[in-house]
């Protein structure tokens, strides 16, 4: 454990990290919103799901510093009369769990797939690629609309609303596996010719023990890369699922759901519930993307790092 701690402290990885500061700006931002939304409990001034502290007479209050605010509501309240603040990171805790979960869904699947096309080859590369293909040749969002539609009539409404996370979860997973099995694929076929390759086929190890031992921790960089970003397209995903009205429902906020509800009041003057929720979605995307932008430079093998 302390020689790896040492190694950390002496590699490349570290050193571009302190030089950069807009990944310092970047990972502190985020590690402060990851902090906040999965101890919701601690920081929210109030339970949303309580329904003690819903009360239809406080909705629609503009935040504490405007004429008609309220000091018990920072940012104000949402058409239910909960409070904005509280409903944001309770929100947050659900975009992030949604995005994380259907990160490790996709990368699960695309990893095994490309694995097992860039390594076995032939028809099954063939069969496997050209699913891939198909997929690819249709817009993420659609696919996982199709998906959603499909679902809701499976489920009906009322149970697709309770299994709304397991199930959105699910349907981004489905709708953007090809990315990973893409890249694996190829980073698959540059090395399964190489020397240590052959080295394990000569002394008579398995196919499956040299495709899952030997190949693939190789490959784990530009999976690494790749699911830095799928982790901000996730949450987007959730967000633009949630506006259209196949994400999350009103009584399980997410930041999506959140800027769905408010929009339909944004132009009765009541900007604050879907602006905020805005604020923070874009800012959650932007830092995940500039961590992910530094990331893939740093690994980068074509980049100069002497």
């Amino acid at each position: 454990m302390i020689k790896t701690w040492q190694r950390f402290k002496a590699s490349y990885l570290l050193f571009s990290f302190k030089q950069d500061k807009t990944a310092i700006f970047s990972f502190v931002v985020l590690l402060a919103l990851l902090v906040t939304g999965l101890l919701a409990p601690v920081f929210s001034p109030y339970d949303p799901y309580d329904p003690a502290n819903i009360d239809i007479m406080n909705s629609e209050l503009p935040p504490a510093w405007m004429e008609e605010g309220e000091k018990a509501f920072m940012l104000g309240t949402d058409i239910q009369g909960r409070d904005l603040l509280s409903t944001m990171i309770y929100g947050l805790r659900l975009s992030i769990l949604i995005g994380c979960g259907a990160v490790i869904l996709q990368g699960v699947l695309g990893v095994v797939v490309g694995l097992l096309a860039g390594y076995l080859g032939g028809k099954i590369d063939a069969v496997l690629m050209r699913v891939a293909d198909i997929q690819l040749s249709f817009p993420y969002l659609m696919v996982a609309i199709f998906i959603s539609a499909i679902f809701q009539v499976a489920f009906g409404i009322g149970q697709y609303e309770d299994l709304a996370v397991p199930l959105l979860i699910v349907i981004i997973g489905l709708s953007e596996w090809p990315v990973y099995a893409r890249t694996v694929r190829a980073s698959v076929m540059g090395e399964k010719n190489k020397e240590y390759v052959e080295a394990a086929r000569v002394i008579g190890l398995n196919r499956w023990r040299i495709m899952f031992r030997h190949v693939l921790p190789n490959t784990m960089t530009s999976v690494l890369v790749i699911s830095t970003i799928q982790v901000a397209n996730a949450i987007m995903s959730e967000a633009a699922l949630s506006f259209l009205g196949l994400g999350m429902p009103v009584t399980k906020p997410s930041l999506g759901s959140l800027i769905r509800s408010g929009f339909e009041y944004i132009f009765s003057g009541s900007w604050w519930i879907t602006l905020f929720p805005g604020v923070f979605l874009v800012l959650l995307v932007m830092v995940i993307n500039l961590l992910g932008d530094w990331l893939r430079d740093v690994l980068n093998p074509k980049l100069y790092k002497g």
